[in-house]
């Protein structure tokens, strides 16, 4: 296997490369790595994957990904390759800390810093009520808002790579919206 180091890494993750969304035949896996490195990592984070086991979460999910490199069609979108692969390894890694019983939320590891105290509060509270929303959805859901929200994957890409139907998907997304709407009514937050 090649030698993949993970020292590229902030709080937030790498920003993502600007690679096409489907598999090219003559990508490598280091091509891949690259340039979805800071996807894997943002879908991991908001999978409930927790800060200090991202790093290995991520190793473990490219060490599958070159395991089934080759699987990978030339019409299929990497994202959804990717995230599937993803999925699977945040769950593994959610099973454990249940087992353990101890959940770490470092919202203030997350947070870019901000002009000041105020401003790096209310973003500190914004992404706090983001993930909280996030982890009171149950997992089908919950992929589907973080990949069609957060990633600005479109329902078709998601539902390959959660293998749905694409229907399927649109009735998630509208319950999880409408979820996110009350959850922030509940909250007080003008905006919702």
């Amino acid at each position: 296997m090649a030698d993949v180091t993970l020292q590229h890494q902030t709080a937030q993750g790498p920003a993502a490369g600007s690679a096409a969304h489907s598999a090219s035949p003559d990508a490598s896996f280091e091509d891949v790595y690259i340039a979805y490195f800071g996807f894997v990592w943002r879908s991991l984070r908001r999978l409930g994957v927790a800060h200090e086991a991202l790093e290995d979460a991520a190793q473990d999910t490219f060490v599958v990904v070159h395991r089934r490199f080759a699987d990978l069609r030339a019409d299929a979108s990497i994202k959804a390759f990717l995230f599937s692969i993803s999925f699977r390894v945040a769950q593994a890694y959610r099973r454990k800390v249940r087992r353990k019983g101890t959940l770490s939320l470092d919202v203030e590891q997350q947070v870019a810093n901000g002009p000041g105290p105020f401003e790096h509060a209310v973003a500190a509270r914004s992404l706090q009520l983001v993930e909280q929303f996030i982890d009171s959805l149950d997992d089908g859901k919950r992929v589907v808002f973080v990949l069609s929200e957060l990633e600005q994957m479109s329902a078709p890409e998601i539902a390959q790579a959660l293998a749905v139907p694409v229907n399927t998907v649109y009735s998630r997304l509208r319950h999880a919206r409408e979820r996110f709407v009350a959850y922030l009514a509940e909250r007080g937050n003008p905006h919702a």
